[in-house]
């Protein structure tokens, strides 16, 4: 909001220079509040306001309870209704329906509903607010400050950085006393933003010198905990990762191998969790090239890479009490003529050889050297990340992540975190069915592609990875069909989600260094 001031000189007359003399606009900021209301049980059309919006409504005497019962039905579900003029303090405040108070975990859903209705009923609540140009927001933290957090961090999120018209800025605090969980949803949901902003922003603008810059600059802050090496093609030739450097000659970019180390455990000696993303920070399709239509999307096929390092940024954040190991192999997958050629044949860091029969199946190669460099370490686990099947996307739609893994223990780790997140992921099978598939090779060890069908596209894939895997405890995360939101998670805008951000973030807090 801005309002004009304008001063007078007494000793001029009125009029002319005089009634411009002295005047300047000043911005105010304006605030907000969000406040919850939960359905009452049994009753129909009646509401329960939250613990903060009955402390509210008792400073205006029952105005709020009063206002809610005579404007209109009542305040559905991920709904929001803006009030205006009830309190000095507050020109404009939202009330968010959050459902019933008595859900809890859903095994139907795998999520617990009551986080999700909050996370969906603030963002809503603060979206509404932002709309009115809001500046500030006090939210409501519902009864669970961390899920209320996330959905306002999360909910006001837009990728506007190379528009001259944004968004206005919103900054958002809890109501009321000071809780924890408010600060820790902040940094789990800012997390997540900046895999979104990564994920988000055009190819030209985050080459794979640009995202480990980025990175990098993120992390700086927790320099003490955390080594960042941005190794390059010759050392990445060095370690004879052979499958990383066909995908990358086609690119004028040079590729990178981003290695970070966030040393968190207080026993130097803890084993690591290993984080593999891929970072194909733009995909063609390489010489067997993609259609154009939809192809700007592939700017966000380094959603693995940027899931893994915006979730090493966040527990660096939290000061995580665990050792955790990421590695992003990032580069471009271009057409030229120095380009892998479909039926050429490379060798990987462990020695296998791969006929590459389609270079637009190129994440595994990048992964399948990186999974063997992560084994250096001796890790506890190993988690891979990859924006990598269409297949997965056509399997699961955008309701979860599918996990692919040789570990019991893993998936329980993995699956307990993403119901207390909401951002679900699904076990999916690893069958010897289609480990023949990518064995069977005219040429080579292995072929990138399976040769009997393109069935169990997914599956095949993960197949694949498994040839470079031997640790007891691995897991891959194929993200492809989760990679962005239309609509289908209310908190988030349209566009590159981000997800599983979140979950990984949960699952290293929650992992528990046992057999």
């Amino acid at each position: 909001i801005y309002i004009c001031i304008y001063s007078f000189n007494p000793r001029l007359p009125p009029g002319g220079d005089n009634d411009r003399s002295s005047s300047r606009c000043v911005c105010v900021s304006l605030q907000g509040l969000v406040l919850g209301v939960f359905e009452k049980e049994g009753e129909e059309g009646s509401l329960h306001l939250t613990e903060a919006a009955a402390g509210f409504d008792q400073t205006l005497s029952g105005k709020l309870s009063e206002l809610l019962k005579i404007s209109g039905p009542a305040i559905k579900k991920g709904k929001s209704r803006i009030f205006y003029g009830l309190h000095e303090d507050f020109p404009c405040v939202a009330v968010v329906g959050l459902g019933k108070n008595s859900v809890g975990v859903c095994g139907a859903e795998n999520w617990d509903t009551s986080k999700e209705n909050i996370r969906q009923a603030v963002s809503a609540g603060c979206r509404s607010l932002q709309d009115l140009e809001v500046n500030h927001v006090e939210v409501d933290g519902c009864g669970d400050a961390q899920s209320a957090a996330e959905g306002a961090v999360l909910g006001l999120f837009q990728y506007d950085q190379l528009k001259s018209k944004k968004k206005t800025k919103v900054t958002a605090q809890l109501h009321g006393s000071a809780d924890p969980g408010w600060e820790k949803g902040v940094l789990y949901a800012e997390g997540q933003n900046l895999a979104r902003m990564l994920m988000e922003a055009p190819a030209n603008h985050i080459t794979p010198t640009a995202f480990a810059n980025t990175i990098e600059e993120k992390l700086a802050p927790h320099a003490e905990r955390v080594t960042v090496n941005k190794r390059s093609q010759a050392w990445i030739e060095e370690q004879q990762m052979g499958a990383f450097v066909s995908v990358s000659k086609g690119s004028e970019e040079p590729p990178v191998f981003l290695e970070l180390h966030y040393n968190g455990s207080p026993d130097s000696k803890q084993a690591p969790l290993v984080l593999v993303g891929k970072g194909i920070t733009f995909d063609s399709g390489g010489i067997s090239l993609k259609p154009s239509s939809s192809m700007d999307a592939m700017r966000a096929d380094m959603g693995g890479a940027a899931t893994v390092c915006a979730s090493i940024v966040t527990a660096a954040a939290l000061k995580l009490p665990v050792n955790i190991i990421g590695l992003a192999p990032l580069c471009e997958n271009m057409p030229s003529g120095k380009a892998t050629k479909p039926g050429d044949v490379v060798t990987a860091k462990n020695g296998k050889t791969i006929q590459v029969d389609n270079t637009d199946a190129e994440g595994r190669l990048i992964l399948a050297d990186a999974l063997c460099y992560g084994h250096v370490f001796n890790p506890r686990a190993i988690v891979n990340v990859a924006t990598l099947t269409g297949a997965m996307d056509v399997a699961l739609g955008s309701a979860a992540t599918g996990v692919f893994t040789n570990s019991d223990w893993l998936w329980e780790q993995l699956h307990k975190a993403s119901v207390v997140t909401g951002d679900r992921v699904w076990r999916m099978p690893l069958f010897q069915h289609y480990t023949r598939q990518v064995t069977d090779s005219q040429l080579a060890d292995l072929n990138n592609i399976g040769k009997y069908s393109r069935s169990g596209g997914a599956c095949t894939a993960a197949a694949f990875l498994r040839e470079f895997v031997t640790a007891h405890h691995w897991a891959h995360l194929d993200i492809a069909g989760v990679m962005s939101n239309k609509d289908e998670i209310p908190y988030l805008r349209k566009g590159m989600s981000g997800r599983p951000t979140r979950t990984l973030v949960e699952f290293a807090a929650g992992l528990l260094f046992h057999t």
